[in-house]
């Protein structure tokens, strides 16, 4: 019997910004996790795949090429066990938009793509799009989950 472990999920936050206000494009999420949250790019990360290739081929995979970002930084890290029974050690990136119209490459699992105000975003954001959009405003990096915490001074 195999053991069940966390997987490890990769996202990119593109972020245009137009008249001094700053747009983030989202998704809506289809299927059977998360359906009709809004959400960024991302997917599981590959064998062998640095986690930026990881993030920047899933963008790719679900917005086309035609979609141009510059400027891809390290966004932060989070411990996502939010919809147990899954559980993902998620990583995020945030890109600049240069050019393009972002296309629906994964219709099946995903609405067309669409700028928001980052002061007006849809209800309900999946959660590690919350957290991360959060990162963006106070620099933070890091959030673990709150299942299951090890409390070093708990004696067991």
């Amino acid at each position: 019997m195999s053991k069940i472990v966390p997987k490890v999920g990769v996202g990119i936050i593109v972020i245009k910004e137009q008249d001094d206000k700053k747009f983030v494009m989202l998704h809506q999420r289809k299927g059977d996790h998360a359906t009709n949250y809004w959400g960024s790019g991302g997917g599981h990360l590959e064998l062998g795949e640095s986690l930026m290739a990881g993030a920047l081929r899933e963008l790719v995979e679900e917005a086309g090429d035609d979609l141009v970002v510059k400027n891809t930084s390290f966004l932060g890290l989070y411990n996502f066990t939010d919809m147990a029974p899954k559980h993902y050690v998620d990583i995020s990136f945030s890109a600049e938009y240069v050019s393009g119209e972002p296309s629906n490459n994964a219709p099946r699992e995903t609405t067309d793509w669409q700028w928001f105000d980052l002061e007006d975003l849809p209800e309900p954001l999946f959660p590690p799009v919350a957290i991360y959009l959060k990162a963006l405003n106070t620099g933070e990096k890091f959030f673990d989950s709150y299942v299951n915490q090890y409390d070093p001074d708990v004696s067991r």
